[in-house]
This record gives structure tokens, sequence and C-alpha cells, in this order.
């Protein structure tokens, strides 16, 4: 594949960022995040996540944060969403986009959603039906698509099976996730090319975890095969409650760097980015150093 002259960059850090946090940020505190990253240049993102508050009690004020948004036509807002219910809950909000997750193994299954992988697979197809009747997309995740925590090595094949029964459905897209960050760049690649002879035309996103510090390298990976999205979260914040020693994502202005130099066009004001991950340091009471944006 040749490199692309630009790339969408998903920021979702006030979701996937803060949803691993010991820290519960106010709802104030998450508007103020996502205005700050959409006068960054944002212009797609994460913004809640519709799942049983006793279990991510970070998310509890999905409906309130969504309400107080008012933010620019041009953005478009993603709600999460594991299940029916879920998905009704988003729904009745402003989202502009429905994201529902599957997951690649049985055991992340469990752990994440309290269902199989096939059970999984069937409630996003659920969810992306019912979204079509609301006249809302909805694009999904398969979740430890390199790797699973409880069940190890998961097979490229079953990613790619996987892929193939959601883009029947009719998907935005289909983002490919190493939610404990264990993969690396060649096996990104193989991934990448396989879920795309699978889902021939369906645009691919793909999300990264930065657990060995491979995730600039897979996401360039990911780019050279025809990966036209990445997910980041500023200052490489969050990880999943779910997946035992799974640390931050991706850090967006890590992202961004690898993007800028490259001369791959994000819209995304970089300097800005890096400005917020002070203030969101002190919100989450911890440094968030793994990131670029303490360097010169």
């Amino acid at each position: 594949m040749s490199i692309p002259a630009a790339i969408e960059v998903v920021e979702v850090g006030p979701r996937d960022g803060l949803q691993n946090e010991k820290a519960i940020l106010s709802a104030a505190d998450k508007v103020s995040l996502i205005e700050r990253a959409v006068a960054a240049g944002v212009r797609r993102i994460e913004v809640a996540s519709f799942v049983d508050p006793a279990r991510v009690p970070q998310m509890a004020d999905a409906e309130e944060v969504c309400a107080a948004l008012q933010l620019e036509d041009d953005v478009t807002t993603i709600g999460l969403a594991l299940n029916r219910q879920g998905c009704e809950r988003a729904l009745a909000t402003n989202v502009k986009q429905i994201g529902a997750v599957v997951s690649a193994s049985d055991g992340f299954g469990m752990a994440n959603q309290g269902r199989r992988s096939d059970e999984s697979v069937a409630d996003a197809i659920e969810i992306i039906e019912l979204a079509r009747a609301r006249a809302r997309p909805a694009q999904v995740t398969i979740s430890a698509s390199f790797g699973c925590p409880f069940d190890g090595a998961v097979e490229p094949g079953r990613v790619a099976d996987i892929a193939a029964k959601l883009a029947a459905a009719g998907p935005l897209e289909i983002a490919i996730a190493d939610t404990i960050g264990v993969a690396v760049p060649g096996e990104v690649s193989a991934l990448i090319r396989q879920v795309r002879a699978a889902v021939p035309g369906m645009p691919l996103r793909a999300h990264f975890h930065d657990t060995r510090r491979t995730a600039v390298a897979n996401a360039w990976a990911a780019i050279e095969e025809g990966a036209v999205t990445l997910d980041g979260a500023i200052g490489g914040a969050g990880g999943c409650p779910f997946a035992p020693g799974a640390t931050g994502n991706a850090a967006t202005e890590d992202l961004l760097y690898l993007l800028d130099r490259s001369g791959i066009d994000t819209g995304i004001d970089r300097e800005g980015i890096r400005a917020i991950v002070p203030w969101l340091s002190e919100r989450l009471g911890r440094s968030l150093n793994r990131s670029s944006a303490h360097a010169y």
C-alpha cells in the first residue's frame, strides 16, 4: 500500500482514556476535555460509554456529559454500547455515532461483557441494525485481536472471520484493537492484510495500547497495510478495567508526531493536544509521563 496523504485520528481519551483511571472526573471536567480536544482540531471523538455504572463508575454520567456538549456541526461524537440496553441509552442522547465492541476471545468477552465471543458478535450486529433503524451509523471494534489476558494468543483467522460476519451487517467501519498491547508490527501487518482480504472495501480503523511501547510502531504498520483511521488518547491515558496488566492507549500526541513528521495530514494541532496533557494530569492526580508530551 502507498502511504496516504491524510489519516483520521479519533480521540478516545474521554472514554477509553478515563474508564480505567482511579480518579473519576466530574462531568464538567469531561466536557472541558472534549472541548479542548475539539479546539485543537479533533473532529471525531468518543465522548462516553453507556455501560453498567456499577462496573465502570467512571462512565456513570454518560447522559449528563452528552447533554452538556455544544460542539460544532462538523464534530462527530461517538457513544460506546455493549448491548441493546446500552445502545438504547446512547440513541436517547445526541451522540452522532454508536460504537459497538466484540471480543475475539471467549475469556476477554466474558470478563468485559459477560458474553462469549460469538454472543458479542450477535450483540454488535443487533446494535448496528438498531442504530441504522434510528438513522445513526454504527462502527464496531474487535477487541483482543492480537491476544487475550485469559486465553492467550488469538488466531488471525478468527479475527478475519469475525470481521466478515460484522461487515455483512453494514457497519461504518471495523476497528482492530490490541487491547492488552501485545502486538508487534509484523503481526499488525499480517492481521490487517488478512482482514482487508476478508472485508474488501470496508474502512479499517486501528486501536493500540502501549503496554510494551510498541503502539506507535504498530500504528505505522497498520497505515502501511491500509488502515485509514487511528485511535489515540491524550497523554496515553487509560486502559481496560477488565484486562489485567494492560496500560494506557497510544498517546494522541505520539501518533500526531509520527504522522506530522511523515508528511501525513490529520487536521489536528499537535501542540494544542500537548498543551492539554498537564491539565489532564492534574485532574487525574498523576503524571501522564509515558507520552512524548514532555519532550522538547
